[in-house]
């Protein structure tokens, strides 16, 4: 029987950061655990995902916490946690415990020498087992229960102490605290800070704060204050003071403001983040003693950030010079505004999130609510100082015109102008209410749940009504004797024949043609077709029509006890009321709904498999590339990046960069790393399909991309007219395969043809090449996190990427891969991730549509990406998604048959793959493939075992290929196409998990849509929650996992491998890939300014960034696209 641990009550008040580390978006279980360290009574400070070892120890010295906490899941965790350790003890913070976890990926030896090196400690999935959650938390907690006060630890010279010393100003804040808990003795405080406090006295420096309802933006709008500011004065410092709430239960508190400032990358912004701690207020009773520490130490300007706040709360006022009251449309009657006392007190009032509905009204009560609070009756209304912003929206005007008040009001007070570099030409106005989904359509996904259901109520309803017309028809042939040994069709009898009926029959009769009147053309011809359609599946051979082009196909395979195994089961339907309901909700494969598949039969000679490489350089994975395709004539190459390269950055000497180069996945910097990546590939062939898992830096891979399929075909066309002298196997190398030649570069090849001849070349190209790029962007916001972009401007990238698909008839790729894979990995159910992953392609259907796109120019172009699991519901996600997207695009969006098809690619699960007894994991994977292949996927991933510790070897990739390949080739049954169909608990799984996939369409259409509810973290906080629960039971034993907490081996050591091949990148990899990438830049550099720039001006003007893109690529590596893109298109903010 399992027993719940017990939390550790520490002593004094525990201050941890917490964070996933840099390039790393797995954050699934740092959240688990920072929710755990508060509820344990730590103070949390979580930066989020994606942190470099200067942030987190940033964050660490001007919090004064006691430890680090950390997940590492991409590799890269030696020289990353190795240098965090270095750079504490540089900067005297050595005393700062580290932990660090990475599941299976930091193996033994590994744990130990990190361990040696000076870690605390590296949590591995046999301490969890040996622990559980709580009891690992509980060995942080307890171990870091010291106080930092403490005579062991430098303190401060309070004399000397200047705004550059963070930790100094931190621990004297520290100190502060202490002071109000009553653990310092406050005479002794205000001795040892008497030349700090007149020094204070004569500073001059403003005190800017920022209050406000919980939920209002106030970070994201101090995070853009504070932007702007160190941009407008360069030489100046800030400090942000910023307070939230202690749970009174346990003592804990979640520090979470830092996660969403962007401006301290700067190096010029102190922050520390202050808990209430029982202080009955929405301030510290320390914040007074910090803001006269920032000010004695010589900050520019300080920012003091309360809490959330209720109607009547008001404390700010009096310790800062300039109170700013944040608000959003939303506070109800008008008659709410007469009772914030903020409104009355604050100098300034801004209406942040000015997209949501009211917001015109609700700014004009405000500021009239304003003009009477300070009697200023005189004045017109609108010169009130009200501001309507959106502060999430990168350069917002609205943000711009409150920050030129802020400096305005400021420089009022101070006595002194105020003004930077930028401040008089700063853009103002108000904000620009654009929307990605219009306000009349951000009820779509109830509307597709009503569709949905009307299709299914309509099946019902004319299943009754054949049913019964087959039992009139039945009942007339077998009384009249007439039809019983003809089949029964639909045609009705008419007066003539019901008049000349004999009187038992013509009742009869006349209900058959009354009620004839009410099936609709459409059940008529499900039921007149059908004989002719069962019998094209029981002749020798089949033939049906894609996209213009007749398939002929065998209809049976052949067994070795020469059976005829039918590829496609057909059922016998003996009334017609069946058959109608059948084929209006399950059907033939490649029959609307398209539930059993969306095409007729899977196509011959390609097998679903996925060939799955990426590791070190591109030369690397190529050799892998070409070691998984030598069997067979199709290509699927299947491509996954490092998350240098996934974050849009690139090879660099530093060290958390640098372990991470090649590690988790292939390095590619530049177009000709993708040169290299597909050399021998001839990405024009119909028979080559390659796939990219890449999402914040899509465009720009993408654009590497099509331009190395152009470079290939120019290569061809110039050897074809004698200006080359190349074999085909040189065109598809880079250089020509000649790397030494100067003749045989791209640039000597590019300059012998002329720009029409090139324009053409490329305009066939792109018409040819097939393959997948993931670039989702909304799951990458709720669960993968590799965001880069502002989520705004990356749906806008998107939508060019789009729109040059349909000006350049790109029909064969797919621009977006829906992915529910990465929402599952990061811990959402099945039923969650369904959900999710569907709205948000319904969501870009609604973008997309929004900008004057036709739903049948690019549906055709989204494909979606499925995790597989162990879980019942993943039998029939295929089916589900099938079924609803093609009920929805038909009836909803009346879309064509082509665009109803939705394109179901599957992964078999990366968190069914466990360290511990990882021989396991192949079965687990096998039995994921096989529910995959019998739900009829359009391609198939299956991971290899030992991807819990390591990027996979040349040796379990092909054991990972085996798998499918075995079951498509040798498992018998699996020669039919259709195996789930007529199953009972297939059946009542696929209504199962329907409904509650409407349900959830259900929830996030009254959150405001898919965008509305992200806002509002919806999606983020369901995700965590349920990996909560997997957590929880697979810890406590309640979710069985054999080898890993039931069926353990006998020495109960776990079974965790020790001694494995593990496929890192080498020094000399990476030391390859930055040579590679600075001899690109600097062979590139005299035009790279202009293309960055002509980037810029693309943004600004609203034109199309791929369109631009696409030439940029060819001068510009990631990293430089990457920065350009920043500096208009703005950085994504994370949240929790």
């Amino acid at each position: 029987m399992f027993t719940a641990t017990a939390p550790y009550k520490p002593k004094h008040n525990v201050r941890v950061v917490t964070a996933a580390s840099l390039f790393d978006g797995h954050d699934a279980a740092i959240n688990i655990m920072r929710r755990i360290l508060q509820a344990t009574g730590c103070e949390v400070i979580h930066l989020g995902h994606n942190r470099s070892v200067v942030e987190v120890v940033d964050a660490a010295i001007c919090e004064d916490a006691q430890a680090i906490a950390m997940s590492s899941y991409q590799g890269g965790h030696m020289e990353y946690f190795k240098y965090m350790i270095d750079l504490l003890a540089s900067r005297g913070a050595g005393h700062v415990r580290v932990y660090a976890g990475g599941g299976g990926t930091i193996i033994p030896e590994e744990k130990r020498e990190l361990e040696a090196y000076g870690v605390a400690q590296v949590f591995h999935p046999e301490d969890g087992r040996r622990l559980g959650l709580q009891g690992m938390i509980n060995q942080i907690v307890q171990e870091s229960d010291q106080p930092t006060l403490r005579a062991s630890l430098p303190q401060p010279d309070l004399g000397t102490l200047t705004r550059d010393e963070w930790g100094g100003i931190a621990r004297v804040i520290t100190l502060a605290e202490a002071v109000e808990a009553g653990d310092y003795d406050r005479a002794t405080w205000a001795t040892e800070t008497s030349d700090l406090r007149a020094r204070a006295a004569e500073a001059t420096t403003p005190v800017l704060g920022f209050t406000g309802t919980g939920g209002a933006g106030k970070s994201s709008l101090v995070d853009e204050m504070v932007r702007r500011y160190v941009e407008d004065f360069p030489d100046h410092k800030v400090a942000v003071l910023s307070v939230d709430p202690t749970k009174k239960r346990t003592g804990g508190a979640l520090l979470g403001d830092r996660i969403r400032m962007n401006s301290l990358t700067c190096g010029r912004v102190f922050m520390r983040s202050l808990a209430t701690r029982g202080s009955g207020s929405e301030i510290s009773q320390a914040l007074d003693e910090a803001i006269m520490v920032c000010r004695a130490v010589g900050f520019d300007l300080i920012i003091a950030e309360t809490s959330g706040i209720g109607q009547a709360d008001s404390s700010i006022i009096d310790l800062v010079d300039l109170p700013v009251y944040v608000m959003t449309p939303e506070f109800g009657a008008q008659s709410q505004l007469e009772k914030i006392e903020m409104i009355d007190l604050a100098e300034l009032v801004v209406v942040n999130k000015f997209d949501k509905p009211g917001a015109l009204d609700a700014v004009r009560d405000v500021k009239k609510a304003y003009q009477r609070a300070h009697g200023r009756f005189d004045a017109d209304a609108e010169t009130m100082p009200v501001f309507p912003t959106m502060a999430s929206q990168f350069n917002d005007l609205g943000t711009n015109a409150a920050y030129v008040a802020v400096l305005s009001a400021l420089s009022v007070k101070m006595g002194r102008p105020l003004e930077g570099r930028f401040t008089a030409t700063l853009p103002t106005g108000e904000p620009n209410r654009s929307w990605l989904i219009p306000p009349k359509r951000v009820r779509y996904l109830s509307e597709i749940v009503d569709t949905v259901h009307a299709h299914k109520a309509a099946a019902n309803e004319q299943a009754e009504i054949a049913r019964e017309l087959w039992a009139l028809k039945k009942a007339i042939a077998i009384m009249t004797g007439h039809e019983r040994d003809q089949p029964l069709n639909l045609a009705v009898y008419g007066p003539d024949t019901v008049a000349e009926a004999p009187h038992h029959v013509a009742p009869l009769m006349d209900a058959f043609d009354t009620l004839r009147t009410q099936l609709t053309d459409e059940s008529a011809t499900l039921i007149a077709s059908w004989q002719a359609l069962r019998a094209r599946y029981r002749q020798e051979k089949n033939a049906y029509v894609v996209r213009g082009r007749t398939i002929e196909v065998v209809n049976h395979v052949t067994s070795l006890s020469e059976q005829l195994i039918p590829r496609v089961a057909v059922p016998d339907f003996g009334e017609w009321g069946s058959l109608v309901r059948w084929r209006m909700l399950e059907n033939l494969p490649g029959e609307f709904p398209f539930t059993a598949g969306v095409f007729p039969f899977k196509r011959k000679g390609e097998d679903p498999a996925r060939m799955f490489a990426g590791e070190g350089g591109p030369w690397r994975t190529n050799k892998r590339f070409h070691l998984l395709s030598a069997h067979s004539p199709a290509k699927r190459l299947s491509t996954a990046f490092d998350s240098v390269t996934l974050y849009g950055q690139e090879p660099d000497p530093r060290p958390d960069i640098w372990g991470k180069v090649g590690n988790s996945g292939v390095s590619v910097a530049t177009v000709e790393d993708m040169e290299a990546l597909y050399a021998g590939f001839d990405l024009s062939s119909p028979k080559t399909s390659v796939s990219m898992t890449i999402n914040g830096p899509a465009p720009t891979l993408l654009a590497y991309f099509f331009n190395t399929a152009t470079r290939q075909q120019v290569r061809r066309h110039l050897t074809e007219t004698g200006a080359l002298d190349l074999s085909d196997a040189e065109c598809l190398q880079p250089n020509c395969g000649r790397s030494d030649s100067a003749a045989h570069t791209w640039e000597a090849v590019r300059a012998l043809i002329s720009a029409g001849d090139y324009a053409r070349i490329q305009a066939t190209t792109l018409r040819s090449v097939r393959g997948t790029v993931q670039a989702d962007i909304l799951k990458e916001d709720q669960a993968q996190n590799t965001c880069i972009f502002s989520t705004e401007f990356s749906l806008k990238v998107m939508g060019d990427v789009q729109q040059y698909f349909i000006e350049h008839a790109i029909r064969g790729f797919y621009s977006v891969s829906i992915s529910g894979y990465h929402i599952a990995e990061a811990g959402a159910n099945p039923i969650s991730q369904l959900a999710f992953t569907l709205a948000n392609g319904f969501t870009f259907l609604e973008y997309y549509r929004s900008r004057g796109m036709k739903v049948d120019d690019f549906a055709p172009n989204f494909s979606f990406f499925f995790s597989n699991g162990m879980d019942p519901e993943f039998a029939v996600i295929g089916r589900v998604a099938r079924r609803i997207w093609a009920m929805a695009m038909r009836n909803l969006y009346g879309a064509s048959t082509r665009s109803q098809q939705l394109k179901y690619h599957i992964q078999t699960s990366g968190r069914s793959l466990h360290a511990q007894e990882i021989d396991f994991n192949d079965i687990r994977t096998t039995l994921q493939a096989l529910l995959a292949i019998y739900d009829n996927c359009n391609s198939l991933h299956t991971n290899a075992y030992d991807e819990a510790i390591t990027t996979p070897t040349e040796e379990s990739v092909r054991r990972a290929l085996a798998i499918q390949l075995i079951i498509n080739r040798e498992f018998g049954v699996a020669v039919n196409e259709n195996p789930n169909q007529g199953s009972f608990i297939i059946d009542e799984l696929t209504e199962l998990v329907e409904e509650a996939v409407l349900r959830e369409f259900e929830r996030l259409s009254d959150r405001g849509g898919v965008l509305g509810a992200m806002e509002r973290m919806y999606q983020r906080s369901k995700i965590q929650d349920e990996s909560m629960v997997y957590e929880h039971k697979k810890h406590s034993g309640e979710l069985p996992i054999v080898g890993v907490n039931t069926f353990l081996p006998p020495d109960h050591t776990g079974g965790e491998a020790t001694t494995i091949e593990l496929a890192r990148s080498t020094d000399e990899e990476k030391a390859d890939q930055l040579a590679r990438l600075r001899d690109f830049q600097a062979r590139h550099a005299d035009r790279a300014e202009a293309a960055q720039a002509a980037l810029k001006r693309t943004v600004l003007a609203g034109g199309n960034v791929f369109d631009t893109l696409m030439e940029a690529s060819q001068v510009l590596s990631l990293g430089q696209v990457s920065e350009a893109l920043y500096q208009v298109g703005g950085q994504y903010r994370r949240s929790m």
